[in-house]
C-alpha cells in the first residue's frame, strides 16, 4: 500500500526549487499520518563527521537511520524503499552550490554506490499529532507549504560541518500553545518541542514574511509564531561543507515512510515531561518553556516566603507566578544588573539595613554560577562600604570572588539610558534584566520613605530613573522585590499598598517594575529567586529551550555547581556577621545584631533557607 502511495506523491509533486523556493508540496497530505524524513547522502568519508554533527545537533537533525555505503533500503522506516526514487524531489550539490532538482537520483547510481544515506525526522510527522490535540495548523489549512527560515543560531561544528540552524514557524493560537508543546516535546525524533516562541527577531529573522523555503502562512488573529528546530538544517551543512558531491530531499519533497505516526496528543502522566508556556516579555514578545513539576516547585518556593512573620498583612500585595515569570525571565538574560540599599536608619552611619544586600548577594551568585554576567549598582556614598563588605564575604567564603559594583548620577536627560545601553544606543542593551531588592522606591510626590513616614531622599541616589527608562528600551525587563510596598518596583502594586499597608498612601512605590515579588522578608524573595534559577536550570524541558535543542544537556559536574551556588544556613549567618561587623543594622529594630527586621537568624531566617534548598534540590540528595 504504501509503495503505492510513493509512486503517487512522486506523480502528484510539483517541482521544488532552491533557493528562496515557494514550495506547493503535497508530501504533508500524501504522508500524513506516516512518519516523514529529511533525507542527506555523502559521500561516506564524510559520513562519520555528519553522524557527529547529528548527534550535537539532535534538535534540527534527529537521526533515524544510517545506512551503509550503497544501501538504498531503510529497513527501520520503509520494507521496500529506494532512496533514488522515493522522494518527490531531490537537490544535487557539487562543491556546496546547488547544480540541479531532479525527481530522482538513478543517473548517479555509480557514484552513490560510496554513498552514505542519513534519514532525519521531520515536523511533518508531528502535524496530525497537533490537529489532534486541537491545535490547528495554519500551513496545512492554507493548502501551503510550512514557512522555514535560515536563523543566526549556529549549530554546533563536527568536523568540515558548520552552519546556522534552519526553522519551521507555524502560527498558534496563544491558548493553544500549551498543546502544541506537549504534544510535540513527546515527538523528539520529529524535533520536538518549539526551540522559540515569540518574536522571530530573537532567532536573527529580519523579516517574517518572506521564508527561505516553503511558502509564507498567514497567521489568524490572536496567533504566536512558533518556531521548531528543522531538519533543513542538513541542506545547510552541505552548502557549508561543501563536498564535491552530495544530495538532499528538495525541502518540503519529504521521504515517506511505511510506519504510522503514533499520535501523542493525550497528556502525559509525568510532569517532569508535561511542558507548559508562559509569556515572559511582551517588548520583544517571548514566550518561554518549563515543565509542570519544575513549576510547581516554584510554586512552592513562593508560598514560603509569603509567610509574614511580622504580620504587617504582604499577603494583600502578592501576585501569583511573579516569582516564576521573573526567574523565567532571569534564565534566559546574559546581563543582569542588580541594586538594593535601603538607608531607613537615617539617624545612624551607616544608615543600611541588613535586610537587601544578602539576597542581592544570593542572587548574583547564582546567576554567575548560571553563565550570567552580573553587576550590582547601589549609592556612591555606599560604594566604599559595599565593597568592604564583598571583600569580607570573600575572606570568609561565602562568594567566590567580589561582583563589580556601580553607581548611578542623574547628569541629564539621556543619563539612564547611557547607561543602561552600549553608547546610549537603545538597540544595544548592556542589560537584559534589572533587579531591585530591598531598594528604597520613590513616591507619587518624588521623595522616598521608610515605614515610618519619614522621608530619606537625602540619602538615595536616583536609581529609580533606571526602571524608568528601562520600559522604553526593548528587551530589558525590570523585577523587584520588597516586603512593605515602599521598594523599587512595587509600584506594580501600588494601589494595593495604598489600601492595606500601614501610611500606604504616602510611603508607596510609584515606580512599577515588570514583575513585583512580595516575601515576608526582601531577603527571603532574593533566597528564593536564586532557588528558583537552579530548578529551572536541572530542568531537561527547560535547560533544553535555552540551548534550543542544539549541543548537549549540562554535565553532573555543571548542577553541583549550580546547586554549590545557592544559599546556606552558614554562608548566611557568616554574611550577616559581616554586615553586622560594617555597623548594618536590622531594618525594624535598629538592633546591631544577627537579626533582619526584627527578626532572629535562629532560628526564623535559618529555618526558612532550609526549606527553601529541600524544595529546590527535592528529590536530587547528590547535590545537596
Amino acid at each position: 500500500m504504501i509503495s503505492v502511495m510513493r509512486l503517487m506523491t512522486r506523480s502528484l509533486m510539483p517541482v521544488c526549487r532552491l533557493p528562496a523556493m515557494r514550495i506547493k508540496t503535497m508530501s504533508t497530505k500524501m504522508g500524513s499520518g506516516y512518519r516523514q524524513a529529511n533525507v542527506v547522502i555523502l559521500h561516506k568519508t564524510l559520513a562519520d563527521d555528519f553522524e557527529a554533527f547529528c548527534r550535537a545537533n539532535s534538535s534540527p537533525l534527529p537521526l533515524l537511520y544510517r545506512s551503509e555505503p550503497g544501501e538504498w533500503g531503510c529497513p527501520p522506516l520503509a520494507e521496500e524503499s529506494d532512496i533514488r526514487v522515493d522522494c518527490p524531489r531531490y537537490c544535487v550539490f557539487e562543491n556546496g552550490r546547488l547544480l540541479a532538482t531532479v525527481a530522482d537520483l538513478t543517473s548517479f547510481t555509480p557514484q552513490m554506490q560510496d554513498m552514505v544515506t542519513f534519514y532525519l525526522g521531520c515536523s511533518f510527522s508531528f502535524e496530525r499529532t497537533l490537529q489532534d490535540a486541537g491545535v490547528p495548523v495554519r500551513n496545512v489549512e492554507q493548502n501551503r507549504n510550512v514557512s522555514m527560515f535560515r536563523t543566526a543560531v549556529p549549530c554546533h561544528g563536527a568536523g568540515r560541518f558548520q552552519c546556522p540552524m534552519v526553522v519551521t514557524m507555524r502560527p498558534i493560537p496563544e491558548e493553544k500553545l500549551d498543546a502544541a508543546a506537549l504534544a510535540t516535546h513527546l515527538a523528539p525524533q520529529a524535533h520536538g518541542a518549539p526551540i522559540h516562541i515569540g518574536d522571530p527577531a530573537l532567532l536573527g529573522i529580519q523579516d517574517a514574511s518572506r521564508p527561505e523555503y516553503g511558502d509564507t502562512v498567514d497567521p489568524a488573529p490572536g496567533d504566536v509564531p512558533v518556531f521548531w528546530a528543522c531538519g533543513v538544517t542538513g541542506v545547510e551543512a552541505v552548502q557549508s561543507c561543501k563536498p564535491p558531491l552530495a544530495f538532499t530531499h528538495s525541502p518540503g519533497c519529504m521521504f515517506v515512510s511505511d510506519r504510522e505516526e503514533t499520535s501523542t496528543a493525550a497528556v502525559t502522566s509525568d510532569p517532569e515531561q508535561c511542558p507548559l508556556t508562559f509569556c515572559i516579555s511582551q517588548r520583544p514578545l517571548h514566550y518561554s518553556l518549563v515543565s509542570k513539576a519544575a513549576v510547581q516547585r516554584i510554586r512552592t518556593l513562593e508560598e514560603i516566603i509569603g509567610a509574614d512573620p511580622g504580620e504587617r498583612g504582604i499577603r494583600a500585595l502578592f501576585v501569583r507566578e511573579e516569582l516564576l515569570k521573573s526567574c523565567l525571565s532571569l534564565s534566559h538574560a546574559s546581563s543582569v544588573l542588580i541594586t538594593t540599599g535601603f538607608p531607613t536608619h537615617f539617624k545612624h552611619d551607616p544608615p543600611e539595613e541588613t535586610d537587601g544586600p544578602p539576597g542581592a548577594i544570593a542572587m548574583a551568585a547564582t546567576l554567575r554560577a548560571l553563565g550570567k554576567e552580573v553587576a550590582i549598582v547601589t549609592d556612591r556614598r555606599a560604594l566604599e562600604m559595599n565593597l568592604r563588605i564583598m571583600e569580607d564575604a570573600v575572606e570568609r567564603g561565602v562568594i567566590e570572588a567580589p561582583f563589580p559594583l556601580l553607581s548611578f548620577q542623574n547628569s541629564g536627560s539621556d543619563s539612564a539610558q547611557r547607561f543602561l545601553c552600549h553608547d546610549g544606543d537603545p538597540t544595544r542593551p548592556r542589560f537584559d534584566h534589572l533587579v531591585a531588592i530591598e531598594r528604597t522606591g520613590r513616591a507619587a510626590d518624588g521623595n522616598y520613605y521608610n515605614m515610618r513616614g519619614v522621608n530619606i531622599k537625602h540619602l538615595v541616589d536616583p536609581i529609580d530613573d533606571l526602571f524608568t527608562a528601562a520600559t522604553a528600551i526593548a528587551g530589558i525587563t525590570t523585577t523587584g522585590i520588597g516586603d512593605g510596598g515602599n521598594e523599587l518596583g512595587m509600584g506594580k502594586v501600588r494601589e494595593a499598598v495604598r489600601t492595606h499597608m500601614p501610611n500606604g498612601s504616602l510611603i508607596a512605590c510609584d515606580v512599577a517594575a515588570d514583575f513585583a515579588i512580595t516575601a515576608g522578608v526582601s531577603n527571603w524573595g532574593g533566597y528564593a529567586v536564586a532557588c528558583a534559577l537552579c530548578i529551572l536550570a536541572l530542568c531537561p524541558v527547560h535547560e533544553r529551550y535555552l540551548r534550543r535543542g542544539l549541543g548537549f544537556p549540562a554535565t553532573p559536574e555543571r548542577h553541583r555547581d549550580w546547586a554549590n551556588s545557592l544559599p546556606t544556613v552558614a554562608k548566611e549567618e557568616e554574611l550577616l556577621a559581616v554586615l553586622v561587623k560594617h555597623g548594618v543594622r536590622s531594618g525594624k529594630t535598629g538592633n546591631l545584631a544577627m537579626e533582619v527586621d526584627g527578626l532572629p537568624f535562629h532560628p526564623t531566617h535559618s529555618d526558612l533557607i532550609q526549606q527553601l534548598r529541600e524544595a529546590a534540590l527535592w528529590p536530587r540528595p547528590a547535590l545537596t
